[in-house]
């Protein structure tokens, strides 16, 4: 029997179990599909990078456990709303400072190289799963008072409404590919250089005013996004 078939009777039987759940050991599903170890263990290394199962040393193989969906939605104005994604999300500051902008951030964010800012690193966990990395960088003098805490419970932009009446507006998003470094795959609990994206957001208020950068790493194997588009049919 070939690799590639093989890999969709694999398939098959990873649609017929659930997001997490354990498959049978490699002896039991040589014997099952009539093939032999080295052929099935190429099979299982594939689904792997696929993203289809995951490979736990000393445990054994699991069905990829399930991915946390972001829509995108059209707006009566064309543009896109971003409802909040899938799950109970918390977070966990792991390293708050102000810090000058530098000349960099200073262009990022139009402020003054000396200018302070407020600079937080904040793991995003979802379903008990760390999910992303967030840098989070806001001048000083918007929120002059904000504290570690103040990160780790609640939404930062309802925040920023309530204690502050700063009102985020406009928002510009680059995603890209990319993979994780060291530390990104250790905070994330990924083997280095797994796939992953990387979310690049400059907020503005109402006045055009840069009240927020931040960029993000979200763990490739488990988030997705998900665009609904609207078409205009009176245009050609």
């Amino acid at each position: 029997m070939r690799r590639t078939e093989v890999k969709e009777r694999l398939r098959k039987l990873i649609e017929r179990r659930q997001p997490g759940e354990v498959l049978p050991s490699e002896r039991t599903l040589s014997t099952q599909i009539g093939v032999s170890r080295p052929t099935l263990r190429a099979a299982i290394d594939e689904l792997a990078r696929d993203g289809l199962v995951v490979r736990e040393h000393g445990r054994g193989t699991f069905t990829a456990p399930r991915k946390i969906s972001q829509d995108l939605l059209p707006t009566t104005g064309g543009d896109q709303f971003a409802p909040p994604a899938e799950g109970h999300w918390t977070s966990k500051v792991v390293d708050f400072q102000i810090t000058p902008a530098g000349a960099r951030l200073g262009k990022r964010l139009e402020v003054s190289p000396s200018r302070p800012l407020v600079a937080v690193t904040r793991l995003r966990i979802v379903e008990e799963a760390p999910m992303a990395i967030e840098r989070i960088l806001v001048p000083r003098e918007i929120v002059p008072d904000i504290t570690r805490a103040d990160f780790e419970s609640g939404s930062f932009y309802e925040l920023l409404r309530t204690r502050y009446e700063v009102r985020p507006s406009t928002a510009v998003q680059i995603t890209e590919p990319t993979v994780t470094d060291a530390d990104e795959s250790g905070l994330l609990g990924v083997p280095q250089h797994s796939p992953a994206l990387l979310f690049e957001r400059t907020t503005r208020d109402p006045g055009g005013r840069v009240i927020e950068y931040t960029r993000s790493i979200y763990r490739g194997d488990r988030y997705r996004i998900t665009t609904h588009l609207k078409f205009d049919h009176t245009s050609g």
